[in-house]
């Protein structure tokens, strides 16, 4: 690492931090239904929550115009202190998307101004704020899902937000990765390098349709383990909930939840192959530790799943689920790119 790219590493990993503040945020803000708690976005006059009791009740009264309120919590004895609860939740997840956009993009104009980053650095800089930009545009994408006729988002649109914070995390990590560690010249395999893409994709598979779990509530059946029943590996509601076998694995709750618990198998098997061909080759220290984590972090996620599967998604597990995909992707990111470079 060189001394002159201290500050910017440290930028960067700042951001890794908020990114991943955010992600935590925003699995709290699903798993207690808040999310469409706020029904408009303002780009400055949403910075604050309602200051006092009658703009509180105005945000109220703008809540109950639509569905989530009309369909569901007008039925639950559903009151202003509810609504401060969740709006509480949403608010807190926006307000760390603005402080994210501040601390990108104005640190970016300083180092560019004092010439602290070279070409390269600028253009993976540019990208990574319209990743930003564009993870904004995706959130309120997802909350109109909600807003319309049905009060719950497209679980698309909820996996596809979900994703996409993740891979902006996975890209900025890589960029400050790539100033820790600038020496080109070392122990590049590429054997290995090409397994480790390929334990990528399946993460990030994995990933998906963890957003479409979430999106479907579908972790609320099906609380059974290794079977989805007794008796049953497959169960009958995998192919009969939709009207075609691709729609069951991609909107039905049973063939969503299938894919999600099954495909687990494949990422541990991926890795653990990535794990074993290792031992053929000499590997520098970052390298063989990289994959000695990413083995331990895959076998506490899945077994975080499954627990998390048998109670039936409590707040906290649900959370740490969420959590530890994070660190996951994070030795996922870190192993391939010792293996690249």
């Amino acid at each position: 690492m060189k001394k002159e790219n201290k500050s910017v590493i440290i930028w960067l990993l700042s951001g890794c931090v908020l990114l991943f503040l955010m992600v935590v945020v925003g699995g709290i803000t699903r798993l207690t239904n808040s999310g469409l708690s706020m029904t408009d976005w303002h780009l400055v006059t949403d910075t604050f929550p309602p200051l006092t009791e009658a703009k509180w009740q105005t945000a109220f009264d703008e809540y109950k115009k639509f569905p989530e309120y009309q369909k569901i919590n007008i039925h639950n004895d559903f009151q202003l202190s509810d609504y401060k609860f969740i709006y509480f939740w949403e608010w807190f997840h926006r307000f760390i998307g603005r402080i994210i956009g501040l601390v990108f993009f104005v640190p970016f104009v300083y180092f560019l101004a004092k010439k602290k980053l070279d070409t390269e650095t600028i253009k993976k800089c540019i990208v990574l704020l319209a990743m930003g930009g564009f993870q904004g545009f995706l959130g309120w994408f997802m909350v109109r899902s909600g807003l319309i006729d049905n009060p719950d988002v497209s679980h698309f649109r909820l996996s596809l937000h979900l994703t996409f914070a993740f891979i902006t995390f996975a890209y900025t990590l890589w960029v400050a990765l790539d100033l820790i560690y600038p020496e080109r010249n070392i122990n590049k395999i590429l054997p290995l390098r090409n397994i480790a893409r390929y334990a990528l994709v399946a993460l990030l598979i994995q990933i998906i349709y963890g957003g479409f779990v979430a999106g479907l509530n579908a972790g609320l059946i099906h609380n059974h383990w290794p079977l989805m029943s007794d008796g049953e590996f497959i169960h009958e509601s995998v192919f009969i909930e939709q009207s075609s076998l691709i729609k069951n694995l991609i909107e039905g709750k049973s063939g969503v939840q299938f894919v999600h618990r099954t495909f687990a198998y494949a990422v541990v098997a991926v890795i653990l192959f990535l794990f074993f061909k290792s031992k053929k080759y000499t590997l520098t220290s970052t390298q063989s530790n990289g994959i000695n984590t990413l083995v331990v972090f895959v076998f506490i996620q899945f077994l975080l799943g499954v627990f998390t599967l048998l109670y039936s998604v409590p707040l906290a597990l649900g959370l740490i689920h969420q959590i530890m995909a994070f660190f996951l992707l994070s030795a996922m990111t870190f192993t391939l790119h010792r293996l690249s470079k």
